[in-house]
């Protein structure tokens, strides 16, 4: 099924007429004797339910196992059969461009592909794929020179398993020690373990259903992590110490508030502890010494519903990024001693949406976006007019800072990729402003990327917004042929228009692929991101509907020529375009589909 399923989107794209839906489960997927002639249709079966004062109707409660995570209801599982059947006769006669499109798929992919070194202190670190591995073998070798160590074999790991994810990954200060977590079973809850490097051994530590990073302190003798509560949340802060039983170790901040969540980790000098909890809305910081992270606690400012903010230290000045006078955020200072008193640093803008920044010892960055393509700026401690952006050559692109983990730097790395352009990685030279390509992701079956072009659109919603459209293409299609169209649009997320080498087999059949930033994702900025929420949610599935009318229009595609796919959140997007809009799709792919939204967020 693996490999049906796997071509199985991208030919519903091309050839399925009307609407298609496809959905992996795993359940029995063998056909039938007899190949269905329709599509099984769901009985409904009388069942009401009571919340918020208010009585539904849901006919279809029937088809969620009451048993689940096991699913064992011969009612349901008849009718998965049913639907499975149903999607393996509609794809028989398929079979010959599912297996074309599988090996396509297959060709691109380098399975012994390895990550560009990168320093650490005395060492260079990096992880490799080995031909006919399914996981990353970690190395190192000493910066002067030396042999490569391994340090971890996620396939030794994984080795019998059904499962297997690594989690954290984390070697001391001093080179020793590796603190790493896996998940061997699915439940998302990870078992944190110490590796001494020096001897291969693994230590007796052992900590269970931690679901965070693995933090070194105190001169590398303690570890600070989070550990999973029953509603699969980290709401605590714990320290344990190397050599001790974990029923020893110490919780130095739980949160009280249970929509909230804890996180931790170093600031830029790892001289301070950052401890940040917070939900989609509202954040609040405290600091603890790293060299002593049972001691007194330093609250940067009280938590206030709306305001969210970060930090980094830099010395004695805290750097905060914050949306407390801006929805698009600003950059303030503010004394260590005084913590909440910000000071403006960098202003809040309607046009340019900050979305981090990061610390190094002579300069430091803020990334954003502007006009929602990725910006990188370099900026002088002492001059606040000092700016010096990065410049990018396409019209739709990622860009962004990578692993930067030395705070004394010359170079730093860097990442780009664009719909055009394989996925890069660089090497900016602080002094001189080169781009040093290290390396760029590989096609072993070939890729020429002067067939190909990119275009950034923007096309006018019904209520005015403009609304931007990333485009990858063929230079030699023909324009009215069919496009493919995708979209997220929730939860703050802007879909980067990066490179995909599976979409190549629509591209290379003629087809184009558009993203459509509609509002709900933060692609234009915050205030992007709530005109797409809540009472304004309509935008979200208004904004897909006029981007493909708007595609049409412009003589792209045409009415009918046009499939679309989303996933989860997106999969609602599907949901309700396909009721509100029938005519204009010729296929819909609703991944996972979060439509039954009520349902959904109370199970």
């Amino acid at each position: 099924m693996s490999k049906l399923f796997t071509a199985a989107i991208a030919l519903t794209a091309l050839t399925v007429p009307g609407i298609a839906a496809a959905q992996s489960n795993g359940a029995d997927t063998s056909v039938t004797e007899q190949a269905p002639t329709a599509p099984p249709v769901a009985e409904r079966r009388d069942h009401t339910f009571t919340t918020h004062g208010i009585t539904l109707s849901d006919p279809y409660h029937w088809l969620k196992d009451q048993s689940y995570p096991v699913v064992d209801d011969e009612d349901v599982l008849d009718y998965v059969k049913a639907e499975n059947a149903w999607f393996e006769a509609q794809m028989a006669p398929h079979e010959a461009l599912v297996e074309e499109l599988f090996e396509e798929m297959k060709g691109r992919i380098k399975e012994d592909d390895s990550t560009v070194p990168q320093k650490d202190g005395d060492w260079l670190y990096w992880s490799e794929f080995e031909q006919g591995s399914e996981y990353r073998k970690h190395y190192r070798k000493p910066v002067a020179g030396g042999d490569p160590q391994l340090l971890l074999d996620e396939n030794q790991l994984a080795e019998g398993k059904d499962y297997f994810r690594l989690g954290a990954f984390s070697v001391s200060k001093d080179g020793r020690y590796l603190a790493y977590s896996a998940d061997d079973n699915g439940s998302e809850r990870f078992t944190a373990r110490v590796k001494d490097l020096e001897t291969g051994e693994l230590l007796d530590d052992v900590i269970p259903e931690t679901l965070s990073g693995l933090t070194w302190l105190a001169g590398d003798t303690m570890i600070a992590y989070g550990k999973a509560n029953e509603n699969w949340r980290v709401d605590n802060v714990r320290l344990h110490k190397l050599g001790t039983d974990v029923s020893e170790d110490v919780e130095i901040f739980r949160e009280a508030d249970e929509g909230f969540r804890v996180g931790a980790g170093l600031t830029a000098q790892e001289d301070w502890l950052v401890i940040a909890t917070g939900d989609n809305e509202t954040s609040e910081v405290r600091l603890v010494r790293a060299d002593d992270p049972t001691g007194e606690q330093v609250l940067v400012k009280a938590r206030q519903k709306g305001v969210e903010y970060d930090v980094d230290v830099r010395g004695d000045t805290l750097f905060v990024h914050t949306n407390d006078n801006h929805i698009n955020f600003r950059l303030a200072t503010a004394p260590l001693a005084t913590p909440g008193e910000w000071t403006t640093l960098i202003e809040g803008s309607d046009e340019f949406y900050l979305t981090g920044f990061e610390l190094f010892k002579d300069f430091y960055v803020t990334e954003g976006r502007l006009a929602g393509l990725d910006q990188v700026q370099l900026r002088a401690y002492d001059d606040a007019s000092d700016i010096t952006p990065i410049a990018f050559p396409e019209a739709s692109f990622v860009a962004g800072l990578s692993n930067n983990p030395e705070y004394d730097v010359s170079k730093l790395r860097l990442s780009y990729q664009s719909m055009v352009t394989p996925g890069s990685v660089y090497d900016y030279d602080v002094k001189t402003g080169a781009l040093e390509l290290l390396k760029q992701q590989e096609i072993p079956s070939g890729y020429d990327a002067t067939k190909y072009k990119t275009e950034r659109l923007t096309i006018t919603a019904r209520d005015g917004t403009q609304v931007p459209v990333s485009v990858v293409m063929r230079k030699d299609r023909p324009m009215g042929g069919p496009l493919h169209l995708y979209a997220y649009g929730a939860y703050g997320y802007a879909v980067p228009p990066g490179f995909s080498t599976s979409r190549l087999s629509l591209v290379d059949r003629g087809m184009a692929f558009a993203i459509a930033h509609i509002r709900g994702g933060d692609d234009l900025g915050r205030r992007w991101y709530l005109q797409g929420k809540l009472n304004e949610r309509t935008n979200t599935f208004e904004d897909f509907v006029d981007v493909a009318k708007g595609l049409i229009d412009k003589g792209y595609t045409a009415k009918g020529q046009i499939s679309a796919s989303g996933g989860s959140a997106g999969g609602e997007l599907m949901g309700v375009v396909v009721n509100t809009d029938p005519d204009i799709w010729g296929a819909v792919v609703a991944h996972v589909p979060f439509v039954d939204v009520l349902n959904t967020m109370l199970d």
